[in-house]
């Protein structure tokens, strides 16, 4: 696990939200912070498995408890799985880290009625998985690096590819048409088309 506490660690496989909302918790930081740690210690005596190597990761630091990315994500080793909890749906840090509570207060009324599976089911869902390697623009596009590219030739190169990688082509599929349309973006970026 990389997650640090300070800067915010979010995990590259969940999207952040861009417009934050208002809640209606009333919690302030240190109360939702001891919520969060008590919440999961009690997790952890219900499903009878340890939480280990918790980081409560935020922008929070001593002096700025308003940061710009009120984001937070709760790291933690649970039943053998790397999990993180990460909320940034409100505009306030102590409202995230009222939320993740809720969250793991949820997972305790499943360990109670559902059992060990099914938490272990859920869990699966907030498990932290490395993001995927993404290839360059250049790699996908087959370019080599010491060769000067202009907006005319990767046009070219796109439509050519783009016949072999559309969805409707054969050997061709939604993914490899996406990943070819977010290379040209960074490819006409970067060489400032």
């Amino acid at each position: 696990m990389d997650a640090q506490a300070f800067p915010l660690t979010w995990p590259d496989t969940m999207p952040r939200t861009p417009n934050k909302v208002a809640s209606k918790f009333k919690t302030e930081l240190s109360a939702a912070l001891k919520n969060v740690r008590s919440s999961l210690g009690l997790f952890s005596g219900d499903s009878g498995k340890k939480v280990d190597n918790l980081v409560i990761s935020s922008n929070v630091t001593l002096g700025v408890e308003r940061p710009a990315d009120p984001g937070v994500a709760v790291w933690f080793v649970w039943d053998g799985m790397q999990v993180c909890i990460a909320v940034d749906r409100y505009a306030k840090v102590e409202d995230n880290l009222q939320a993740i509570h809720h969250i793991v207060e949820a997972r305790r009324t499943e360990m109670r009625h559902g059992g060990l599976h099914i938490v272990r089911a859920t869990f699966r869902g907030f498990t932290a998985l490395p993001a995927p390697k993404r290839r360059s623009w250049r790699e996908i596009f087959k370019v080599d690096g010491t060769l000067p590219t202009t907006a005319a030739g990767l046009e070219s190169r796109y439509r050519s590819l783009a016949k072999e990688r559309h969805p409707d082509s054969p050997g061709g599929s939604h993914d490899a048409m996406t990943e070819l349309n977010q290379a040209k973006s960074e490819a006409l970026k970067e060489i400032g088309a």
